[in-house]
């Protein structure tokens, strides 16, 4: 067993009141706010004090600037993983997507578990706490929101259901679009939200609700108001899909309608609100295999996450460093934390920040960020295993990362199968072991790992032992 020290996740929570002694309320509401596919970069809102190139130049979403100004923005915040579904299974449990596997987790996680999850252990701190989940669920396996510990939710949901109204092939999802009145259902989801919020607060109960939002991902649907307010608009180099800016802006006035909810409820100061992606941006579209794992610097368009290299489906940081903000009682307001924290360190958080002191599970990874978000920017975060470990599934480009301190080594198990193409586009010969100081070169444009090569095996070491710990599934 361990002891809880600090936790955080993209998410909005509020526990109540405006001093860091009201971060250990009896019972605080907490909200979390899962978006899909959206970049570090992919809104209006810096993500770095220090780097202008840290939000869109394009996309505006001032509902989300409104959140960053009344709390504690991440600039190193990272989703679980560089696809959906391994993050989804990662926030509910608090463990990294390599433990809980790929072909294992329907096994793992039947649906009569009784593995500890956010609910659960929110219900067993107060009998009164309700929980529902709306949006998008995608397991991927027969585990429902219920079975977990939820009280209300939209059942088994995917991708499909968010594409309702348009449905396109894959080929037309990137380059067509379709105005809709409720364009992947942001306001539907938004409504069910603030219904459950005020059902509960009329009946006195704390609540825990998790709104797992189906934008910003394919297909492309808008409302007609974004889409006029959007297209004319001058475009960036980086964004300059007037119809993905106007997608973003939609769920931008979801989150709006969800935080005056909130404020409109009384329950501002006793709720917490959580706020991150599920994965990066897809970095060009149509997708472009090759340039995925080309070197940045060789490509001549720069990628929709820059100055991040690669995006969704890869471990480089376009892939996994995501939008990451905290709002809520004794949150300071307008604040930054360069911490690097990631989605499996919600469930322990937000376990501090309830109260919950029973053991927590030894097949925990992530730790509490409370300490971070009461101002001590000082305190190192203690989670059970050293680094924070991704690893990406895939026949074609099974690969695993590991960030430790200020260094990121990323470990391709086998050749590329584009290989060939990858040379092809300027870049330098394929290589299994990639070292980046990420302080320094935060778009992992120069690879250490011949320069440093003690450094290269600590990083390899460390990376290793907890594969092995987890007993990892790889892909051969």
């Amino acid at each position: 067993m361990f002891c809880l020290r600090s936790v955080v996740f993209f998410t909005i929570v509020s526990l109540g009141g405006p001093c860091s002694a009201q971060l250990a309320l009896s019972a605080p509401n907490v909200v979390v706010i899962l978006t899909d596919d959206q970049g570090w970069t992919g809104t209006s809102v810096a993500m770095s004090p220090d780097r202008k190139d840290s939000l869109s130049d394009y996309h505006q979403t001032s509902n989300l600037e409104r959140l960053a100004r009344r709390g504690m923005r991440f600039t190193q915040g990272y989703s679980p993983a560089a696809l959906c579904s391994p993050t989804r299974r990662s926030v509910q449990f608090g463990q990294t997507p390599v433990r809980q596997g790929e072909t294992r987790f329907t096994k793992a996680y039947p649906p009569a578990t009784d593995r500890l999850t956010i609910p659960k252990l929110l219900k067993s701190v107060n009998a009164d706490y309700r929980a529902a989940h709306f949006g998008k669920w995608d397991l991927r396996s027969e585990l429902l929101p219920e079975q977990l510990g939820y009280d209300v939710s939209d059942g088994n949901t995917g991708n499909r259901d968010g594409n309702r109204g348009t449905m396109f092939n894959k080929l037309d999802k990137w380059k067509e679009f379709k105005i809709l009145e409720d364009p992947k259902q942001i306001f539907g989801i938004t409504e069910r939200a603030n219904q459950f919020m005020e059902a509960n607060v009329r009946a006195g109960n704390p609540f825990f609700l998790q709104v797992s939002h189906y934008a910003v991902h394919a297909d492309t649907q808008t409302t007609a108001t974004a889409w006029e307010d959007t297209h004319n608009h001058p475009k960036g180099i980086r964004h300059d899909r007037p119809e993905f800016a106007a997608m973003t802006a939609d769920l931008d006035t979801g989150l709006g309608l969800l935080l005056d909810k909130i404020e409109a409820l009384g329950v501002k100061d006793s709720t917490y609100v959580f706020y991150f992606a599920d994965n990066g941006a897809v970095p060009w579209v149509p997708p472009d295999k090759p340039k995925h794992f080309a070197h940045p610097t060789m490509i001549g368009d720069v990628s929709n996450n820059f100055p991040l290299r690669g995006g969704k489906w890869t471990l480089f940081e376009g892939g996994i460093r995501v939008p990451w903000i905290v709002a809520g009682p004794g949150v300071a307001e307008d604040s930054w934390s360069d911490t690097p924290v990631v989605g499996w360190d919600l469930l322990p958080t937000i376990a501090d920040l309830a109260g919950y002191d029973d053991p927590m599970p030894d097949d925990l990874d992530g730790a509490s960020l409370r300490s971070i978000l009461s101002g001590d920017q000082t305190t190192q975060i203690d989670r059970p295993s050293p680094g924070l470990v991704f690893h990406r599934y895939s026949h074609g480009y099974p690969h695993s990362a590991i960030r430790l301190g200020e260094f990121k080594l990323i470990k391709f198990w086998q050749e590329l199968e584009h290989a060939n193409d990858i040379s092809a586009n300027g870049a330098a010969k394929f290589e299994r072991l990639l070292l980046f100081n990420l302080h320094d070169d935060l778009g992992e444009t120069r690879n250490l790992a011949e320069s440093l090569p003690a450094k290269t095996q600590e990083l390899e070491t460390a990376l290793n032992k907890y594969l092995e710990k987890v007993e990892a599934e790889f892909i051969p």
